[in-house]
């Protein structure tokens, strides 16, 4: 079960927070956890059981590494993280499926979220160890930390600290209710409206194969892939990030309009905001303090977006992904040094942006150079009747989708805040949520779910 499903949006939602606002002020960590445990529970029982097995196994070993000598605590820290490790690769990992013939689980099923808890996990672990935090012995709060329903899917990926500090700073009333659901309805629309009709839209694109497509038919299919990646990804974090505000806890946004960046570095920074941040504080700073070479920290660079373009699609397209986005940002920054990008950079990071994503797009690396002969006319096509009608059939998603990718509307919102419209504002916006609702009811009516999704984290 997903954000994006009906049973979850009109019956286990309402129930869980009926429950957590009615339960005393001391029992709501523990409300929220038995509704994530049950939330989990839908993904299957073993899945259940995995995720709580989980928190124990890596709140025992942060326990272990605060308490035990100095000397030693290196080696419960190093055996915490290989399993943490290990057991990610073992789900999202193809060709390691032996712990899903050892739990009998499908090759399809996966703990949702596994990616982004592991990230959590290892930085806690790496944060006791250094003595930034105590290791938490409430359990229920750590638990939390891992399998909070609201989070377990997209995130963010904050710091425990950060996390507890949150967990503190509850407010709980209508108003925040309210913002929470607003927030949430944005997500689900993003996720429904655009980027399921978006992947239709890549996916009637590529259908011709690499051999018979056209050149502009394979441009369409990469942008209509990023853009249906940057609407899952991102409608999963505003829904996550809007659930969490109806419970009263305030976690920051996920992702701040990367697509049309001016900057591929910025690009990379307003893309998974925490998770390239967790990659910098724990893996990218920690490896460059230890050299003063600059071409060694170069590499490292390269090699830490490596191990992130593997971490976001566990295939050696990902992997290629990671260093040449890498090999992108230092060009960008050694060719704005000496002044060589003098005009608006959209005009070069979106086309970069689209040529890189074919590796994250198929994963396999044959397939994506195959992908990217097409769509320099490596066919012969140039341009076919296909993207014709493709483009007629999809242009108003099309044009909502870039509308969407902007700020535009977001400081359209906040300058009609400020201005005499704001109670019009404030008395239209609860129509329009409910309007949004609905649309997404109803195309949601047909299974019950929105469930296509192109990567899972």
């Amino acid at each position: 079960m997903t954000y994006s499903n009906l049973l979850f949006i009109y019956i286990f939602l309402p129930a869980a927070l009926a429950v957590y606002c009615i339960v005393p002020k001391k029992l709501k960590n523990t409300a929220l956890l038995l509704g994530s445990i049950i939330f989990c529970g839908f993904m299957g029982f073993k899945m259940m059981l995995f995720i709580m097995l989980y928190c124990i196994a890596n709140y025992v070993a942060a326990l272990f590494i605060y308490n035990i000598r100095p000397k030693i605590k290196f080696i419960p820290m190093a055996a915490a993280i290989i399993f943490d490790i290990v057991m990610l690769v073992s789900f999202r990992a193809e060709y390691f499926s032996y712990l899903h013939g050892f739990m009998k689980i499908p090759e399809e099923a996966f703990p949702l979220g596994i990616s982004l808890f592991t990230l959590s996990a290892i930085g806690y672990l790496i944060d006791v160890y250094r003595g930034d935090i105590k290791a938490d012995k409430n359990f229920i709060r750590f638990s939390l930390f891992i399998m909070m329903f609201p989070r377990i899917i997209m995130g963010p990926v904050v710091s425990y600290d950060i996390f507890v500090s949150i967990l503190r700073k509850r407010r709980l009333n209508i108003a925040e209710i309210g913002a929470g659901l607003t927030i949430f309805i944005k997500g689900l629309a993003k996720k429904v409206i655009l980027a399921d009709q978006l992947f239709m839209l890549y996916s009637a694109s590529m259908s011709g194969g690499f051999e018979n497509i056209s050149a502009s038919s394979a441009w369409l299919g990469m942008i209509s892939y990023m853009f249906c990646l940057y609407f899952t990804l991102s409608g999963f974090s505003d829904m996550g990030v809007g659930l969490s505000r109806c419970f009263g806890y305030r976690f920051p946004s996920g992702f701040s309009y990367p697509i049309f960046s001016g900057r591929i570095r910025t690009f990379a920074s307003h893309w998974h905001i925490q998770v390239i941040h967790w990659f910098r504080k724990y893996i990218t700073r920690p490896l460059s303090s230890m050299t003063d070479v600059p071409l060694l920290s170069k590499l490292i660079f390269a090699a830490v977006w490596s191990l992130a373009g593997f971490w976001y699609g566990f295939s050696w397209g990902g992997v290629l992904w990671g260093f040449l986005m890498g090999i992108a940002i230092m060009t960008e920054n050694k060719l704005r040094r000496f002044k060589l990008l003098r005009s608006n950079g959209i005009f070069y990071t979106i086309p970069v942006i689209m040529i890189l994503s074919v590796f994250l797009a198929l994963g396999d690396i044959s397939d994506a150079f195959r992908c990217l002969w097409a769509m320099v006319g490596g066919s012969g096509i140039l341009a076919d009747s296909m993207t014709a009608y493709l483009l007629r059939s999809y242009a108003v998603v099309l044009i909502a989708t870039v509308y969407a990718s902007t700020d535009l509307f977001r400081n359209t919102i906040i300058r009609a805040k400020n201005s005499r419209l704001s109670w019009t504002l404030s008395f239209l916006t609860p129509i329009a949520m409910l309007m949004l609702l609905c649309i997404c009811t109803s195309l949601m009516s047909y299974s019950g779910k929105s469930d296509i999704l192109i990567i899972n984290l």
